[in-house]
Order: structure tokens, then C-alpha cells, then sequence
């Protein structure tokens, strides 16, 4: 059986599960790769931002696809030299699956919600409303290909996201 969708998990409950990858065996990985892309050594006059605007779970698959729709675009649009782009969010979440047989007789063979603590199925990452999720700095001739490319990246998340222009909002007024 595949993953279950995302809305079984995108919402808030219960105590952060996070402790237990000390004492859980079976935790899968994060799928994002990396954190820091770009020309990291520079420093940019711009900086935007993908702020979400509701409290909620982000699965890493998510993360990582949004990573590489913005991290595409803009090798491809910019280069890897007028870029730097952070991920600023970590799975640090378990996700805990009961599984629940499906099929006849499984009524007889199986505990229902007694003992349900359930098995590691994925990680996710807690975010608050009006976190910073993604930053990508750029210079200012660059910012309208940087605010393309995070555009494309709200496309991939669960939750309704913005784009924020946090450092040099005065340098691109005329570009937005």
C-alpha cells in the first residue's frame, strides 16, 4: 500500500514527536538533500521569502519537491553564481502510521484503536503560521526570477503560502 495523502497529516495534533528517533528503530530518512544552494560566499542586497500563513504539518517529500522546483529554475534562469537559496525548514516530526487491515475477517484478527500507537511512516517538519520557509538571495536585477521560481514552489506545499521581500524591499519597489 502506498503513503497515505497528506491531509491525513497536514494538521496540528498532539505533542511534537521527536524524542524517539533515540529509541525507534525503522524512522526513514529525510528525502530533502540538501540545505544551502547557490553561491553561498556572496553577499546579496535582496532577500525573499516563502512565509506560510497557517500553523501546520509539511511532510519532507514536499519540502524536497519545492526544493527543486525553486533550485531548477533557477540554475537554469540565473546561474548557480547569482543565487544562494536556503532551505530553513527540518523534518524533525515522526509521523506514526496504525495500520489497519483491510480485507474479510480482518475484524477478527486485529485490535482496532487498543494498543494503537502505531508504526514510523514518515517525517515532517512543524512549521508556525507566518514561518520563513524558503529564502532565496538575489541580486536585484534577479528578483522577479526569484519570486517566479517560489511562486512555483507554493504550488507543492499542503498549506497557502506568500512571497515576502525581506532585506533590500527599497532597491526592487520599481521591479514588483
Amino acid at each position: 500500500m502506498g503513503k497515505r495523502p497528506a491531509r491525513c497529516y497536514t494538521k496540528v495534533r498532539g505533542p511534537a514527536n521527536t524524542r524517539t528517533k533515540k529509541y525507534v528503530r525503522g524512522i526513514p530518512g529525510s528525502k530533502i538533500v540538501m540545505y544551502d544552494m547557490g553561491n553561498k560566499s556572496k553577499d546579496f542586497s535582496v532577500e525573499i521569502h516563502l512565509v506560510n500563513e497557517e500553523a501546520c504539518q509539511i511532510r519532507h517529500m514536499a519540502i524536497e519537491a519545492s526544493r527543486q522546483a525553486v533550485n531548477r529554475h533557477l540554475l537554469k534562469r540565473v546561474g548557480r553564481e547569482n543565487y544562494h537559496f536556503r532551505v530553513r525548514t527540518h523534518p524533525h516530526h515522526v509521523l506514526r502510521e496504525n495500520k489497519m487491515m483491510a480485507f474479510a475477517g480482518a475484524d477478527r484478527m486485529q485490535d482496532g484503536m487498543r494498543r494503537s500507537f502505531g508504526k514510523p511512516a514518515d517525517r515532517a517538519a512543524r512549521v508556525k503560521a507566518n514561518q520563513e520557509l524558503l529564502t532565496v538571495r538575489v541580486e536585484p536585477r534577479h528578483v522577479k526570477e526569484a519570486m517566479f521560481s517560489i511562486r512555483k514552489a507554493i504550488s507543492k506545499l499542503p498549506t497557502p503560502a506568500k512571497v515576502r521581500i525581506g532585506k533590500g524591499l527599497e532597491l526592487v519597489k520599481n521591479q514588483i
